[in-house]
């Protein structure tokens, strides 16, 4: 096919909403390049700072929560009383974009009625168009859900003294949360104080079952120091930092610290565990997941921000496939990638915390073909 075949065929994949994307070839990963457009300038003077979360919701726009209070009085000089510069300003904890990288609308932060986190982490768009938030902050225990206007409809938890994992009445610094629709279930990545999985049902809060590494009990046994010598831990590290869910019903858990996957059936059954670049000592290789949106969801999509890439697994056999990002602060580099998410296209969105302070878009490229959505 010619450069411009490619390109017409790129371009009908933006347009056919009816179609999901099949890879041409079944073992060869998708290929990725970066956006450096996206996305465009805040308005407002505003700036981001630590982008703890990123989302794709029905209509495939992206979705950010960020941490207003990690910018420096030099990043936010604008602000302050009086102005020391002319930019910038803080923006608001969400936001949402559309595929260009426009603002659509933003909100957040403390209000009546619920407990808005001390440190924002995790968002999440369910079938509904509700917005779930996570916090990790030292007294946060609360999942907070709202209209996409951010009109508050339900929390689960409650901040204070973290307590343990058996406590099925507040959380302990949640860090991410998934819906499964057909249940209407809520699952959280729970989280950087305690060791677990926990569900709830997704419109009362009300707990239903919670599970450990390997299905077991949740537990706190304080737990040596990540070895890659060592026999894998029979305890979920700390962070417990992400939990996807396929279309088969497999549940997938980042166990961060402890270079893993494990993989579970929706009653916390185990199923298996994928080890990721077990070298990594530093602060773990599993930071986040998505699944590719073809028909088999064939590719699991890895975050790692200790050693700043995003890597393709297959599903089925845990083989890293391709890779993409640095250690860097050029445009398709990395500094801790925390999160990342992927719209209906088969594109990546990432952002960054620590000092990264961004939000990037990769874009899916190569030969493809599409196949027709089944009916849902």
């Amino acid at each position: 096919m010619g450069r411009h075949g490619t390109r017409a065929l790129f371009h009908a994949c933006w347009i056919a909403s009816a179609f999901a994307i099949a890879p041409a070839f079944g073992a060869e990963a998708p290929k990725y390049e970066v956006d450096a457009a996206w996305p465009k300038p805040l308005p407002n003077n505003w700036i981001m700072g630590q982008a703890a979360g990123v989302a794709v919701d029905g209509d495939d726009h992206i979705w950010v929560v960020q941490r207003p209070k990690t910018l420096t009085d030099d990043e936010k000089a604008a602000a302050l009383d009086p102005p020391r510069t002319k930019c910038c300003k803080p923006a608001p904890p969400v936001m949402e974009f559309d595929q260009a990288g426009v603002l659509l609308r933003s909100w957040g932060g403390p209000g009546q009625g619920y407990d808005w986190p001390s440190n924002e982490h995790g968002v999440y768009v369910d079938a509904q168009g509700f917005v779930w938030l996570a916090g990790n902050g030292e007294k946060d225990g609360q999942i907070l859900k709202f209209t996409k206007d951010g009109k508050f409809v339900l929390q689960i938890g409650k901040p204070g003294e973290q307590t343990n994992s058996a406590d099925t009445t507040r959380l302990g610094k949640p860090a991410n949360m998934t819906v499964d629709a057909a249940a209407n279930e809520l699952y959280v990545a729970d989280g950087y104080y305690n060791h677990r999985v926990i569900v709830f049902d997704a419109t009362t809060g009300a707990f239903k079952r919670m599970w450990g590494a390997y299905g077991g009990k949740p537990t706190d046994d304080k737990a040596p120091a990540y070895d890659p010598a060592a026999a894998p831990s029979k305890q979920f590290g700390n962070p417990v930092h992400c939990v996807r869910i396929a279309r088969d019903g497999l549940v997938y858990v980042c166990d961060r610290v402890n270079d893993r996957i494990q993989v579970f059936r929706k009653d916390g059954t185990f199923v298996k565990e994928i080890f990721v670049e077990t070298a990594t000592r530093a602060n773990g290789s599993v930071w986040d997941l998505e699944l590719f949106p073809d028909a088999d969801e064939t590719w699991l999509i890895n975050a790692d921000g200790a050693n700043n890439e995003v890597r393709l697994i297959k599903r089925d056999t845990g083989d890293v496939v391709g890779a993409f990002g640095r250690n860097g602060r050029n445009a398709g580099e990395f500094h801790w990638v925390h999160n990342l998410a992927i719209d209906s296209k088969g594109n990546v969105f990432t952002t960054e915390v620590d000092t990264g302070k961004r939000a990037q878009k990769f874009l899916l490229r190569g030969d493809m073909v599409l196949r027709k959505r089944a009916a849902q």
